[in-house]
């Protein structure tokens, strides 16, 4: 993909976080006067690592999940212009990837979807393909630092096509073999299912390769700002996990800083690593 390419995606990136947003902006007046009352009914709590760290100091609120919806949606517009503006002009091939990561977590809009439901009624299959749209950004976004692991690590820059349909594929297959059931969610207005674990487990294992290639990449090309890199990763996806699996006020500010904190972070040492390539 040639730099030019790379920043048409960029731009087309901007347009779809910014359209997230409007979404959730426009959501915000019709769901606000009424969230708390509707989401009263849901109270089964996530089970996760983030949630299991916080639930013990504080019971869930309501806000603060609207808050951390808010808030992704937000970072995910602010920094794919951050990118932009900051690799307009420089060649780094992780940083599409990284893009993709940004920009997937303005689709954590669709959870509003819950709540527009318990207003208007409308068909549940409705619900359950905007949840399997949430599900395959997650996924895909996943994947896709485990691919800028791959490319640090020494992946062809000209088989970019060839991985993010790879990725796609993958996606796919996971979220349409899924069961989903839109009206069983959570107080983080998460879906409950069965396979909740296992897809915890590819999370982890796309997790711990993506650290492992970033660590290879530094023995590789003998340059430790790749273990910086990788740190900025695991803050990333700490954030990440804290904002979209926990349902207090705990998740929102860890949440939202390493998230800011850790891309700021492996976004200035990739432009350090490119700048003088």
């Amino acid at each position: 993909m040639t730099l030019s390419e790379r920043n048409t995606f960029f731009k087309a990136g901007i347009i779809i976080c910014s359209i997230c947003t409007l979404f959730a902006a426009a959501a915000s007046f019709l769901i606000i006067p009424v969230y708390p009352k509707i989401m009263e009914e849901y109270t089964r709590r996530p089970v996760n690592v983030f949630q299991i760290l916080t639930a013990i100091f504080m019971k869930n609120d309501y806000y603060a999940v609207y808050a951390s919806l808010a808030a992704s949606v937000l970072y995910s517009l602010i920094g794919i212009i951050f990118i932009h503006s900051f690799f307009e002009r420089t060649s780094a091939p992780e940083i599409l990837y990284i893009a993709i990561f940004t920009i997937s977590l303005a689709f954590e809009a669709v959870r509003l979807i819950l709540p527009l439901y318990c207003i208007y009624i409308f068909s549940l299959f409705y619900v359950n393909i905007a949840f399997r749209v949430l599900l395959f950004a997650r996924f895909f976004s996943v994947f896709s630092l485990f691919a800028a692991g791959l490319c640090a690590a020494g992946l062809e820059v000209q088989k970019t096509r060839n991985v993010i349909f790879v990725m796609i594929i993958a996606a796919l297959v996971i979220i349409l073999w899924l069961p989903i059931d839109g009206s069983n969610l959570d107080t983080s207005l998460n879906i409950v299912n069965s396979y909740t674990s296992m897809f915890t487990l590819v999370e982890l294992a796309a997790f711990i390769t993506t650290m492992m290639s970033f660590f290879i990449a530094a023995n590789i090309r003998d340059s430790k700002e790749y273990f910086n890199v990788a740190i900025g990763v695991m803050l990333a996806l700490a954030g990440r996990g804290f904002l979209i699996n926990v349902d207090n006020w705990v998740g929102f500010v860890p949440g939202i800083l390493l998230l800011s904190i850790g891309t700021r972070f492996l976004c200035s040492k990739l432009h350090k690593i490119h700048l003088w390539l």
